[in-house]
């Protein structure tokens, strides 16, 4: 199984040398050579499975002979014996035909940690075969950083220095990132938002002599590993619910549209999903897109659901890459105009193709606020406003069928938002110990502009040190 770049200029991978990349050389995303498919037969055998088993058997296909199958199912077992729930990912039924998803019973209360964990053994496992120690540099819109310290600290094969906009993060999504004291861990308060911050990591990565200097990787959701990751949760929701005996609709808060795109994965596998409601907030860059056909940077706002405040989601350049029929050359002209002048006219072919399985859904404040005691006063349940915005938006679309099960994926826990909560239901979101202890812990971070030399020369000197 090999990998290539959306922008063709690189050279094929296999899922290790992706992994440890993160981002191709040539600026563009890895994606695999062929879409490996699984049967209905397969699929059907994934029901009443341990979620660790079906993780094994869905990335194994992606891994190839990468790693060998009897390690990635250890290493699944071991991840995913860290969250708090038996199931990792169980399913709640919400109305006659609404369900949810809870994706927040790993350690960081986000469903950044079901890929995260396993990412940081993948790492482990990889790199010490190849003696390499590596810089990981993410950026963070809220909870990948908390996510991405809590699987990497202490590791001897990475040391990992995380991003995160200045304000723009709830205090626990910060605490996560900011107490934790090992040494190989450090964090960075940027002067601006979430996109200035990819944008300094995308920078960092295309400057080929800085990144070999410090031996760079990522683990933002451009790493390919984390996109198969989440699309497992893909097919245990479906199977619990019928697949693939019969289709199930999706609905996805997402910013940076990897965990919709991680559907999109599921479905090329062969599981059959009727269609997948892009939620987003009032950064709606992808609900416009899928709309009007523009994928237009707007200004990022910042809002109640903070982890998707972002004006330029970078894995929508694989589903470009996909639905303009793997053109690279296409692809790479593209984004090269939307880094210069933030927009792209998405050719009426891939846009048809995006609508056959997308639809967008943008909920304002108000909606969402709204969404959060509409789901308490009808269900008793308390959601954090990203899942508020993604039950908003599956209650305004719904499925293209009103008999398909509609899926809102939870992506965290409510007491990483207690503010928001408080706000819209009067009632404090009770917090798991984890959370409790955080505020009495000390924060360590150093505060940078908006810079990309100020955060090369920082990596530089964590690097060495």
């Amino acid at each position: 199984m090999n990998y290539i770049s959306t922008r063709g200029e690189a050279p094929p991978a296999s899922f290790v040398e992706a992994v440890i990349a993160g981002l191709a050389p040539d600026g563009g995303l890895y994606v695999p050579q062929e879409w490996p498919k699984l049967s209905h037969a397969e699929i059907a055998a994934f029901a009443g499975r341990p979620y660790a088993e079906v993780a094994a058997k869905v990335i194994g296909r992606f891994a190839g002979d990468s790693i060998d199958s009897v390690v990635l199912a250890e290493m699944c077992e071991e991840a995913y014996a860290s969250f708090s729930h038996t199931a990792v990912a169980p399913l709640k039924q919400l109305s006659p035909g609404g369900f949810m998803l809870e994706l927040f019973h790993g350690p960081t209360l986000a469903f950044k940690d079901v890929a995260l964990q396993l990412l940081a053994r993948l790492y482990d496992h990889s790199l010490a075969r190849r003696n390499r120690r590596l810089t990981i540099v993410c950026a963070t819109s809220g909870d990948t950083g908390g996510a991405a310290v809590e699987a990497f600290r202490g590791r001897r094969n990475a040391r990992i220095i995380v991003l995160f906009p200045e304000g723009r993060i709830s205090d626990v999504q910060r605490r996560f990132m900011t107490t934790a004291d090992d040494g190989n861990v450090a964090c960075l308060s940027v002067k601006g938002d979430f996109d200035d911050c990819q944008a300094i990591v995308k920078a960092m990565f295309q400057d080929t002599q800085f990144a070999r200097a410090v031996d760079l990787s990522g683990v933002n959701s451009i790493n390919f590993a984390r996109i198969a990751a989440q699309s497992v949760y893909y097919f245990t929701a479906a199977v619990a619910l019928g697949a693939p005996h019969r289709k199930v609709a999706f609905a996805t808060p997402t910013g940076n549209f990897g965990d919709a795109y991680s559907g999109y994965v599921a479905h090329r596998m062969g599981l059959p999903i009727e269609r997948i409601v892009v939620a987003t907030n009032a950064n709606d860059i992808l609900a416009r897109a899928l709309s009007s056909g523009l994928y237009a940077r707007g200004e990022a706002v910042a809002t109640s659901s903070p982890a998707m405040d972002i004006q330029a989601a970078s894995n929508f350049e694989r589903l470009y890459f996909e639905t303009s029929g793997r053109d690279a050359l296409e692809t790479g002209r593209a984004f090269a105009a939307f880094a210069a002048r933030g927009v792209i006219d998405i050719p009426p072919k891939a846009l048809t193709a995006m609508r056959g399985l997308f639809v967008g859904a943008a909920v304002g404040e108000a909606d969402t606020a709204r969404s959060i005691l509409v789901t308490r006063n009808q269900t008793g349940e308390i959601v954090d406003p990203h899942t508020a915005v993604g039950l908003a938006a599956a209650a305004r679309v719904g499925p293209a069928d009103p008999r398909t099960p509609m899926v809102t994926l939870s992506t965290a826990h409510p007491a990483k938002f207690p503010e928001t909560v408080r706000e819209a239901t009067g009632i404090e979101p009770e917090a798991p110990l984890n959370v409790a202890h955080l505020a009495t812990r000390p924060e360590r971070f150093e505060t940078i502009g908006a810079d990309v030399d100020a955060a090369k020369d920082y990596v530089r000197r964590f690097a060495r040190g």
